[in-house]
């Protein structure tokens, strides 16, 4: 693998100047081709299997500083982790160049060393064969390989399937991921659910972000590229305009953008011109201040097609501010009826590659009629307004607590050791 590894991580280091002379598309494709290339080497990878060569505990391995929804995820598992009185460490790993990473609440549990006999790679599936090629097969042998992966579909990438081979088991935090796995394997799959917790600080207030006090605010978030597909701000903005037209001064739309580019910006603007009080957040923010934010405003808003888990929308709930989501994938695990405004859906087959998604797999497409009434009732009626955000909170803390991760954690560390002696 030697010598993709070496154009891998070339092309990841000089990636700032290949964009500006190379589409995004042609990238991706060099860098899906080699990816496939090599996972498909990967039965033959001949791991060691489990031996008592190292210690008893965990290592954690995944990018635990990225200020990214897949680095707080990792920090989740850490925490659970430490509840559960496991031993174990954190090896922070990313793909070159990597994100921001700036979250440095966990450092004093990293190490470059890796003493432990059970890995976690809490590294998604689309990055598992470049963390083989970068880490080198010693961190797999004479251990027992746990994935933790996220995955928003019921589809599984085919390119994707052979990266199975270098794992003993699967875990994942939701059942709609589990349910999707277990058609491609026969390995044990099993769901470790989150743990939420979701700080504030008052010093982040309206104020802090350029929000009016006098205005009923929605909030939408997205990022670029394909995860904007998958989020879906289309329906947001539709549905928000359907709900107030261009004359309702009381009301305001903020729209916060993540790995933004200039062409998200006129986009947005576009997308609402001639419209009232909306709000372009661009900046790149701590998760404290993330966080923050979602408590500032009114209502959060998530009319995606499609979620691995839906970190924000438990985050929301946790808060007090009430959602509006779609009543589809893994987030349909902690939301009901009483507890948030789940918007009905159809699937529909996406008709062109959207990479990692492909033509010919399906996803949700949300009422837009739908959310645009609930976007009016909670403006409306403060009582049904008070009911979803005092019930949402309620409802993520009593299915996503700390004691039932723990639980789960303990007994299955018990039964692979037990299956191991």
């Amino acid at each position: 693998m030697g010598l993709s590894k070496l154009a891998l991580d070339t092309a990841e280091k000089l990636r700032p100047v290949l964009l500006k002379i190379v589409p995004q598309s042609v990238l991706s494709s060099v860098k899906e081709s080699i990816v496939r290339r090599n996972t498909d080497k990967l039965k033959n990878a001949n791991i060691i299997p489990y031996d008592r060569t190292y210690k008893e505990g965990i290592n954690l391995i995944g990018n635990i500083r990225a200020e990214t929804g897949l680095g707080q995820s990792t920090r989740l598992i850490a925490d659970i982790l430490e509840a559960s009185g496991e031993e174990y460490v954190l090896h922070d790993f990313f793909v070159p160049p990597g994100p921001s990473m700036n979250d440095h609440t966990h450092d004093d549990k990293i190490t470059d060393e890796l003493p432990y006999d059970i890995n976690i790679f809490h590294i998604n599936a689309s990055e598992f064969t470049l963390a083989f090629m970068n880490m080198g097969q010693d961190v797999w042998n004479h251990r027992y390989n746990i994935a933790y992966w996220l995955w928003e579909l019921e589809e599984f990438p085919e390119e994707w399937l052979g990266c199975i081979d270098l794992v003993d088991e699967i875990w994942t935090p939701a059942d709609f991921i589990t349910n999707t796995l277990k058609k491609y394997t026969d390995k044990p799959v099993m769901t470790l659910p989150y743990c939420v917790e979701a700080p504030v600080s008052e010093e982040f207030d309206r104020k802090y972000f350029g929000l009016p006090d006098d205005k009923f605010l929605f909030l939408m978030m997205f990022a670029s590229g394909s995860i904007m597909e998958r989020k879906n701000p289309d329906s947001v903005f539709e549905a928000y305009k359907q709900a107030f037209g261009t004359d309702n001064d009381n009301v305001g739309i903020v729209v916060k953008i993540n790995e933004y580019s200039d062409e998200d910006i006129t986009y947005v603007r576009k997308a609402l011109s001639g419209y009232k009080n909306v709000y372009i957040l661009s900046d790149t923010l701590t998760k404290v201040q993330v966080n923050s934010l979602i408590k500032a405003v009114d209502v959060f808003v998530s009319l995606h097609r499609a979620e691995g888990f839906g970190l924000v929308l438990a985050e929301a709930m946790l808060n007090g501010t009430p959602t509006i989501a779609t009543n589809w994938s893994a987030n349909t695990e902690f939301v009901c009826p009483e507890a948030a405004c789940l918007v009905d859906y159809k699937m529909i087959e996406i008709d062109k590659d959207i990479p990692p998604y492909k033509k010919g797999y399906h996803w949700a497409d949300a009422d837009i009629d739908q959310a645009a009434q609930f976007m009016e009732r909670l403006y409306k009626d403060k009582d049904f307004y008070d009911s979803i955000a005092v019930n949402g909170g309620r409802y993520v803390r009593e299915a996503l607590n700390m004691e039932r991760s723990t639980k789960i954690v303990k007994e299955r560390v018990e039964n692979i050791r037990r299956k191991l002696c």
